[in-house]
């Protein structure tokens, strides 16, 4: 963060400082809700979970040297005391954003939102220091601590912002402002606690609301490919600039394809002039967030070669997102396990389709979470498109929702032994252990709270118990 000195920060965040002896002195090191994660000079925020309370680490973060904490209560060490410490956190941060020199460009959308977020920043940083948001940390808590990780070098702050209501990013961009926001689609995640799409565009479009107008500078990137995201030019003063494969895209692909290994190729257009594009990622699914960080760089200063050079040498940051790897046995392991949506899984098995041609494929599939009505519906049309892709093998994992999956690849013709429904995550393992063959590629995908990934890890490591 910024240096700031604790007096300031308790102005700033409305609280009173206790058991401070000196005032003046500056908080240096990073700010943190985890006490692992403190350093000299931390500031420590003290949340209240359900499983730990943070004011009981008060005595450990100072003795390690934190300068202060920022607390609900005293606590016996140098702090400073607010009423709520989530919203104290929320105006510590809008505060160093104002004082910072940074663009802050804020994305959001149904899905894609973290490999979108780390491509930008991946191709900002090529240009100016840039910060963004670590994983998925997108709400209330992670987005401010982001932000109080700028410093006074950072020129891009780069966050992703969740929403599982109206308001909520209308919350999270009020707490940092941003010059430009980007929508990337509106898709069924989460539609069960939304009610439906046009709910979750609502939702969505209240980034673009938060823009400045045009003449300030402000910039919305659309979709031009999503219906629903295109009408939100409506709803903002903003500059809007559209990407997509439509030709009435600002910044579009044009010969979209996939390498024999399931990376995307393709020609991408800007307003300045083409280049060629051959990604390291895998999925087609990649090209649409390719496109969208390329329309933040290009709207930023950046040239369509240093776009395509950036976009071409870009990895994967965030764990468990179609990471690949490869066994010593020739068996190619796609850990996707971070999270599923119904666009999510489409797009993860057209890769696994595109990554296994001429071998033997597997879909390792559980249960997509927050789909209320249209659970059923999304699940049964992800088991058929399991067959109409030719997955040799689909293994649902878990409850009633794997048998949906596999109830729909059964009732799209899969009615051998091409699908299996097994109980959990160590049933998958001691199947796969038993059938594998080398050259086989394994897909495994399902929502966070099912926790595949450790079906993926066992398999990486061999050997390793899934429980």
């Amino acid at each position: 963060m910024i240096a700031l000195s604790l007096a300031e920060i308790a102005e700033v965040v409305g609280g009173q400082t206790h058991d401070i002896p000196d005032p003046s002195v500056h908080v240096t090191g990073p700010v943190v809700r985890d006490s692992r994660e403190v350093r000299e000079g931390s500031l420590f925020v003290a949340f209240v979970g359900e499983r730990a309370d943070g004011h009981d680490y008060a005595q450990d973060v100072v003795k390690a040297g934190a300068a202060a904490v920022l607390a609900s209560r005293p606590v016996g060490v140098p702090a400073i005391v607010v009423e709520d410490v989530q919203t104290a956190l929320g105006a510590l941060a809008r505060h160093v954003v104002r004082r910072l020199g940074a663009t802050l460009v804020a994305l959001t959308g149904s899905a894609g939102k973290t490999s979108t977020k780390d491509l930008i920043a991946q191709v900002l940083r090529r240009k100016a220091p840039t910060v963004f948001t670590p994983g998925s940390l997108n709400n209330e808590i992670g987005l401010p601590l982001t932000a109080l990780s700028a410093t006074e070098e950072t020129r891009f702050l780069v966050l992703e912002m969740g929403a599982r209501g109206i308001g909520h990013i209308r919350y999270l961009a009020e707490l940092t402002p941003p010059r430009i926001g980007l929508v990337l689609n509106v898709g069924t995640a989460h539609i069960g606690e939304f009610g439906g799409r046009e709910q979750i565009a609502q939702a969505k479009g209240e980034l673009v609301e938060a823009l400045p107008a045009a003449a300030d500078g402000g910039a919305a990137i659309l979709n031009a490919d999503d219906p629903l995201v295109r009408a939100m030019a409506s709803r903002t003063k903003a500059k809007v600039v559209l990407f997509g494969e439509s030709a009435e895209a600002d910044v579009r692909a044009e010969n979209v394809r996939l390498t024999d290994s399931g990376q995307p190729a393709f020609r991408l257009h800007t307003p300045s002039g083409a280049s060629d594009v051959t990604m390291r990622l895998y999925g087609e699914h990649h090209v649409s967030n390719a496109l969208a960080a390329a329309a933040v760089a290009h709207e930023l200063g950046m040239s369509a070669e240093e776009i395509a050079l950036a976009l071409s040498e870009a990895g994967s940051l965030s764990r468990w997102r179609m990471e690949v790897t490869e066994r010593p046995d020739g068996v190619t392991i796609v850990n996707d396990a971070y999270n599923a949506n119904p666009e999510s899984m489409r797009a993860a098995l057209r890769a696994l389709a595109a990554m296994g041609k001429g071998r033997r494929t597997w879909a390792v599939l559980g249960k997509m979470a927050e789909l209320g009505d249209e659970a059923l519906a999304e699940h049964d049309a992800v088991g058929r498109l399991a067959v109409r892709l030719n997955v040799s093998k689909l293994v649902a994992v878990g409850g009633i929702e794997a048998s949906w999956l596999q109830l729909g690849a059964y009732n799209e013709g899969s009615w051998g032994e091409e699908s299996v429904h097994v109980s959990d995550a160590q049933a998958a393992v001691d199947l796969l252990r038993s059938e594998l063959r080398p050259g086989d590629v394994v897909l495994v995908k399902a929502s966070r709270s099912v926790g595949l990934e450790s079906v993926a890890q066992a398999l990486v490591e061999g050997g390793v118990d899934a429980r």
